[in-house]
């Protein structure tokens, strides 16, 4: 536990410096063109290559090292923040950089991820994994609080170029905890890397899962309420906007935030409970009902407390899951499952960004206006006018979850997965090799 502790804080401060840098490109990006649509391309570069590399990094990194694995993640991170440094440096930054370089911080992030996750696994005793998970949890929630302020206040202070070397410096800062600690490995094939053997291994990592109805459900489960929860995170923003001054929106984001930190830290605290996936279905009820709220009464009041609530609940439901990946999953084959159950659940974060506008623009903004359809009947509990459109959009997502949550209840296989799937050896009992890589001398 020590080993990950000293990891994850590693991991932690890059985290921060990384959203350091989204912010400030963000900003650059919009100020420059204007445009709502070239700043979404952003998030769009950002999770593409996560939907269409997931499955093959997950193979690769059942055949390597985790931890060089993750070393050599965090060095092609680095050196992507060290290409836009030069490039502001020099002052030829354009907009297709941004693009292209925030595509290639990608592609390392999804190989990084699967080694992160898997090496948990083996670092980590089964009883503390709930707590590893809630740390890992933790940062998201961290960096959503502290980078949009401190970004704003480095932006007027050292700018963009000052911002870039500091996120240098963390990823640094990661690679130092990296090359300082010692890992168990798994032993791991020696047979030649193939594109039939890339594949057959793909294959059995899907097989893997579709012989196993409750991993089925799960992932199924998860990629629906995802695909809600996407739809939400995007269209927050615009809700808010409509409604309220930029000032607002930022004060509401931040309570959110602090809400991803407090789900975080329950689970830290919390080392779980009995029935995990029982946990998960009563969160999943407790955040519809908390984004049904914002829709019904979109005063301040009720989209920061409602806010809170919801992303309180991502959390949680995301640590009992990945505990029950852990626990179900064999440690040697958790890299390419893991890296396909990311990529069912990334795909429609994309998907919920194509539907959001169309959705809001054509379909519930127009039921709700002055003279809408709906202006006399829904229209007099909700109100008409702008942004009310989402807000009957989030009162029918809510509805939405709380029927997938219930259908998903009746599903056998998922509501007795934890009983009826037996649990896989621990890291302890697991064939680890017997020379465990050494650390390397950190010369930086």
């Amino acid at each position: 536990m020590k080993v990950f502790i000293f990891i994850w804080f590693g991991q932690l401060i890059s985290l921060i410096g990384s959203a350091l840098t989204s912010f400030a490109l963000g900003v650059r990006v919009y100020q420059n063109t204007g445009s709502v649509t070239q700043f979404a391309l952003i998030t769009l570069c950002a999770t593409l290559p996560l939907v269409v590399v997931s499955p093959i990094a997950g193979t690769l990194v059942d055949r390597w090292s985790r931890r060089w694995t993750m070393i050599l993640s965090d060095f092609g991170s680095g050196m992507c923040t060290l290409a836009i440094a030069v490039l502001v440096a020099t002052g030829t930054l354009q907009i297709w950089h941004i693009y292209l370089i925030t595509a290639l911080n990608s592609l390392f992030s999804t190989f990084q991820w699967p080694a992160y996750t898997a090496a948990t696994t083996l670092l980590v005793p089964k009883e503390q994994l709930n707590r590893a998970s809630g740390m890992v949890q933790s940062g998201e929630g961290v960096a959503q609080i502290l980078s949009p302020a401190i970004a704003g206040v480095l932006l007027g202070t050292i700018g963009l170029r000052g911002i870039i070397f500091l996120d240098l410096a963390t990823c640094i800062f990661a690679l130092l905890t990296l090359l300082c600690v010692r890992f168990p490995e798994l032993e791991t094939t020696t047979k030649e890397i193939s594109i039939k053997a890339l594949w057959e291994e793909l294959v059995y990592g899907f097989t893997y899962i579709t012989t196993r109805p409750g991993l089925v459900g799960i992932l199924i489960f998860f990629a629906i309420i995802n695909l809600f929860t996407g739809l939400i995170t995007v269209l927050f923003p615009p809700l808010i906007l409509e409604l309220f001054s930029p000032v607002v929106l930022g004060t509401v984001e931040s309570i959110s935030g602090i809400g991803i930190l407090t789900g975080s830290l329950l689970m830290i605290i919390w080392e779980g409970p009995t029935h995990r996936i029982n946990t998960v279905f009563g969160v999943a009820i407790f955040m519809a009902v908390s984004i049904m709220a914002v829709g019904l009464h979109s005063s301040i009041f009720f989209l920061s407390v409602g806010g809170f609530f919801f992303l309180c609940g991502s959390p949680v439901i995301r640590a009992c899951l990945q505990v029950i990946w852990q626990t179900k999953v064999a440690p040697e084959v958790q890299g390419r499952v893991f890296a396909l159950r990311r990529m069912v659940a990334r795909v429609c974060l994309p998907l919920a960004a194509l539907l959001a506008g169309p959705l809001d623009d054509y379909v519930f903004e127009p039921l709700m206006t002055t003279d809408g359809p709906l202006a006399s009947s829904l229209g007099q509990i909700i109100g008409v006018g702008a942004g009310r459109g989402i807000d009957l959009l989030f009162v029918f997502l809510g509805l939405l979850m709380i029927l997938t949550t219930f259908l998903a209840y009746l599903y056998p296989p998922l509501r007795l997965v934890e009983s009826q799937l037996p649990d896989v050896p621990s890291s302890a009992e697991c064939s680890l090799d017997p020379s465990p890589i050494q650390p390397a001398a950190p010369i930086l």
